[in-house]
């Protein structure tokens, strides 16, 4: 790991992510220095390492419905427009980045989060963020806020095991 010195992240080499379809990425720690449980941050990012692409296509679903409210804001006849017609079909829609971003929630808690920031064909200008829970359990899929957590996201504890909160 390397010390980003503008940002006091920790950045990997890249390294192959069978997840995110055999791409390499560079995997980014925050807060990962100060936090007095590191093995945390070793177990998820094993785990991330660890699992294949049926970790994310389990929340498919989840991705398919926030295609559903974004293109029900908008015209078949728009620029841009995609048409998507089944949840088995988003994954020809998304481009995985390449810096999954490590971090802790909540300080009070133990889990350790992955976020994955995405393209995406229907929402060009907020893309798709994918969160993983302990690396091997989708938490959090929608437009990219930055949160890791919709209770987070929304400042509300109900939504805590809410994978997607509808835009609409």
């Amino acid at each position: 790991m390397t010390l980003d010195e503008g940002t006091d992240w920790l950045c990997s080499a890249p390294i192959q992510v069978k997840m995110l379809d055999d791409a390499m990425c560079e995997i980014v720690l925050e807060g990962y220095a100060e936090d007095p449980h590191q093995e945390d941050f070793h177990a998820a990012i094993a785990a991330f390492l660890s699992s294949g692409p049926d970790v994310l296509k389990a929340a498919q679903a989840h991705i398919f419905q926030y295609y559903r409210d974004v293109s029900g804001r908008q015209s078949a006849s728009d620029e841009g427009f995609v048409a998507i017609d089944t949840p088995a079909d988003v994954w020809r829609h998304i481009q995985f980045g390449d810096e999954p971003m490590v971090e802790r929630g909540d300080p009070d808690e133990r889990d350790v989060y992955i976020s994955i920031t995405c393209n995406c064909d229907w929402e060009r200008e907020h893309g798709l963020q994918i969160v993983l829970r302990n690396g091997d359990t989708v938490c959090k899929i929608g437009p990219f806020d930055g949160h890791v957590t919709n209770a987070d996201a929304f400042d509300d504890d109900s939504l805590k095991q809410l994978i997607y909160h509808s835009l609409s």
